[in-house]
């Protein structure tokens, strides 16, 4: 299949290589009603997805342009937003005029030079990127593209595994949205990533902080909002062609997507491969559990992984009216560190595994996750209707080797009816709505109100227990008024309500386990989760402020959320395999609540900019695991007992950024981050929570141009990476030493024939530095980051007239 991908794609590449267009400039001004100039107004033109801002007498141009209908999009602060169509048939020079408004009642459109516009409506600190900002820093997932933002993290398992962090909250605290519909995986897990395919989205907004209001009560600690859903030029068709490689772990990807619109009915379509070996560490062996580990080739044994996934979407567009259908399917399958997983890691058949560094033996896991959503939108003078419907269907299986633990038969029984090797089987179908309206009070006033709804049906399978199954229930609604006092001032508020039901089913064990009641022996189906029905309410509220006087920025924001415990918090009782510990649930575990203050002030002009973004947050009940001083001989293979508790939890921090350009295309930036946390009460008093982040610190130096000889908008990075010394930890974490890193990035736009080439290159971990990851996963058994390794990324675009 792969070949036939490659075919395609030399094909699409020869085709465009062998005719040609000739290439144009389009220049303007924007002015204001009275016609005067704004300057640093963003202007974005559709669909070359090319941006800039006004220069200091309003002009703005785009060079390279090909014949045909583009879309110009331009956004200002007090401003309405901006849109036509331009038919661009040779050199042209094009007038904006923009109107007042106090307020807009559109749906956000985040483009490339947005980001700066939407930070200074929004009264939470967020963070902006777009599909070229992942292809310039890509990671072994999506979140992982997503690291270069201060306050932002990941817990990592291998290199193509990762979870999403935002200062130091993750796993059910951080919502992930995906065009407006909240993806649901396995979040309760950090031995697993998010089945979401980085090469389809072309916009990320990270909002740090309690955002519950609009989007959900499990954003207790963030949201990361992916969308994929632009709208294409009316009569035009393109597509892009994408081709990945990377050295340290060999991988090999590609993704085609080819979208077309004609007058109303639009859709793509797009498919990604992904195939890559076992990733090197600088280390000839790894330290698991006391036993040192030899590595052949500086590999992890059975980290190998492929990819597959395919997305569709289709839809119509009218003047009042939208609506998108979206259908993606994404599977993975992907090896365990074989040293460490669920087995003794001197009994590894180092021979079998070292044959091969691309094959992906036992343990590994394997998931597919299918969605299909629908948004849909009516506009009215002053309302604006949306409605998004959504199905999931998530299905997950760990594979390992059958070995009898406790009382389990050493010869697995053939009368089941499940495969003896799936040590755990997940299956999670999710049923979600959402309903938004906007509308305009006045000029000043808009007023928003929602609600949401989501139905979670998890199924278990396999012949060991963690979490039982369940059923879950959740339904929120919300009303958020903005206020305009002028065109330098906003005053947002919002109050929410939440209920939450949760029905775990009963688990019985598969084998029989010898009991001992006084003088009586006897061998009993034991009965490892009882049947629960808890029900969860609660109230959110939020109220934020926005100055922005100029140049300089101010924001403030104070809330209360709110999320209620999940089915593995409530009722695990098993062996988790990854950790080596036998984790157990709390029944009586009230819902999270958490009161948080986020504060932003930014400088900003031409060559030199600097913001700080602080908050503080409380929890009364944070629940987390807790290891207590036992061993479970008889379920539990002797490991540790952990056990789910609720602890008061108070937390700050923040982030800094700062660039400065001292001379014409250099820039010189910083980035730092730190959160401290603190346990109150419970057996851990005094203690930080797990997983806590270090402080650390990003120098930046990055040198562009508009052009340099055959290249356009090439560019050229170093990055210095300084972490600290994270001493702040919670037995049995061990403290993790500080790192310095560096990496290098460059690329540009090159021309062959009448083919435009974008290519971005990366170095990370240039010197090859043996470090540790506080907050990966595989830091547990003192296993090193990821060695140096070398990206490549091609992408190769091209549209026409239909």
């Amino acid at each position: 299949m792969s070949k036939s991908l490659m075919l395609v794609m030399c094909m699409v590449l020869f085709y465009k290589l062998s005719y040609s267009q000739d290439s144009y400039t389009l220049k303007g001004i924007v002015v204001d009603e009275n016609n005067v100039a704004l300057t640093s107004v963003a202007v974005v033109l559709h669909p070359s997805n090319k941006g800039t801002i006004t220069d200091s007498v309003g002009h703005f141009h785009f060079t390279n342009l090909q014949a045909g209908e583009y879309t110009i999009h331009i956004s200002f602060i007090g401003y309405k937003p901006y849109e036509e169509t331009v038919k661009l048939n040779g050199n042209t020079t094009y007038k904006a005029k923009l109107s007042v408004a106090y307020l807009n009642l559109q749906e956000v459109t985040i483009t490339d030079n947005y980001a700066e516009k939407r930070k200074k409506e929004e009264s939470l600190n967020i963070e902006i990127v777009n599909d070229q900002y992942l292809k310039q820093n890509l990671g072994g997932s999506l979140m992982n593209s997503l690291e270069r933002l201060p306050g932002v993290t990941t817990i990592d398992i291998g290199s193509g595994q990762s979870k999403p962090v935002i200062r130091g909250l993750g796993f059910n605290r951080v919502v992930v949205v995906e065009n407006n519909i909240k993806h649901e995986a396995q979040q309760w897990g950090a031995d697993h990533g998010l089945e979401i395919d980085q090469y389809a989205v072309e916009n990320i907004e990270v909002i740090k902080g309690p955002s519950s209001l609009m989007y959900g009560a499990d954003a207790i600690g963030g949201v990361i909002d992916i969308k994929n859903r632009k709208t294409p030029i009316n009569n035009r068709y393109g597509g892009v062609v994408d081709i990945t490689g990377k050295s340290n772990n060999n991988l090999l990807g590609s993704s085609v997507m080819v979208y077309g619109r004609k007058n109303t009915l639009f859709g793509s379509i797009r498919a990604t491969l992904l195939d890559y070996a076992d990733y090197k560490v600088p280390a000839d062996y790894v330290d698991v559990y006391g036993y040192k580990v030899p590595l052949y080739n500086n590999e992890l044994r059975n980290t190998a992984g492929k990819e597959q996934n395919l997305h569709l979407n289709f839809g119509i567009i009218k003047d009042k009216f939208k609506s998108r259908f979206n259908v993606s399917n994404v599977h993975t399958k992907s090896g365990f560190f074989a040293n460490a997983h669920g087995l003794e890691p001197q009994q590894v058949d180092t021979a079998m595994h070292d044959k091969s560094n691309r094959d992906i033996l036992l343990p590994y896991q394997q998931v597919n996750h299918f969605k299909v959503t629908n948004t849909s939108s009516y506009t009215f003078d002053k309302l604006k209707l949306m409605l998004d419907i959504g199905y999931q269907h998530n299905f997950r299986q760990e594979w390992s080797r059958y070995g009898s633990h406790g009382w389990m038969p050493p010869v697995f029984p053939d009368t089941l009816d499940f495969h003896k090797n799936i040590e755990r089987e997940f299956d999670k179908k999710v049923y979600s709505g959402n309903a938004k309206a906007f509308y305009a009070l006045n000029e000043k006033t808009q007023l928003i109100v929602g609600f949401n709804s989501e139905f979670q049906d998890n199924q278990i399978d396999g012949r060991g227990f963690l979490m039982p199954a369940y059923q879950q229930l959740t339904m929120g609604g919300y009303a958020i008024a903005k206020h305009a006092i002028s065109k330098k001032s906003m005053i947002q508020a919002g109050i929410r309500y939440d209920y939450g039901r949760i029905q775990i089913n009963e688990y019985t064990d598969w084998y029989q386990t010898q009991v001992v009641e006084g003088n009586d022996t006897t061998m009993q189906y034991l009965q490892r989760a009882d049947y629960m029905d808890r029900q969860y309410s609660n109230i959110s509220w939020s109220v934020g402020y926005n100055y922005n006087p100029g140049k300089w920025s101010y924001k403030f924001n104070v809330g209360k959320s709110y999320r209620m415990p999940t089915a593995k918090e409530l009722g695990a009782n098993g062996v988790n395999y990854h950790y080596f510990r036998y984790e157990v649930g709390n029944s009586n575990l009230s819902p999270e609540t958490s009161y948080q203050l986020d504060a932003g002030i930014e400088f900003a002009n031409q060559t030199f900019a600097i913001g700080t973004t602080p908050f503080i947050n409380y929890f009364p009940n944070y629940i987390y695991l807790n290891p207590t001083p036992y061993h479970n001989r008889e379920q539990g293979a002797g490991f540790q007992i952990f056990e789910y508790t609720q602890s008061e939890v108070f937390r700050y921090g923040g982030e800094i950024h700062a660039h400065y350009e001292p001379i014409k295309h250099l820039q010189l930036g910083i980035m730092a981050e730190y959160v401290y946390s603190l346990q109150l009460s419970g057996k851990k008093e005094g203690f930080t929570i797990p997983f806590s982040p270090p402080a650390s610190a990003l120098i930046n130096l990055k040198y562009h141009r508009t052009r340099i000889s055959v290249i356009d908008n090439p560019y050229l990075t170093i990055d210095y990476r300084l972490t600290a010394t994270q001493n702040n930890i919670v037995p049995p974490e061990e403290v993790t030493p500080g790192y310095q890193l560096i990496n290098l990035g460059m690329g540009g736009e090159i021309k062959l024939g009448r083919q435009k080439v974008m290519l971005s290159m990366q170095v990370q971990n240039l010197l090859n530095r043996e470090y540790l990851d506080h907050t990966s996963f595989y830091r547990l058994i003192n296993v090193p980051e990821a060695g140096r390794n070398f990206i490549v990324n091609i992408s190769i675009p091209f549209s026409g007239a239909i």
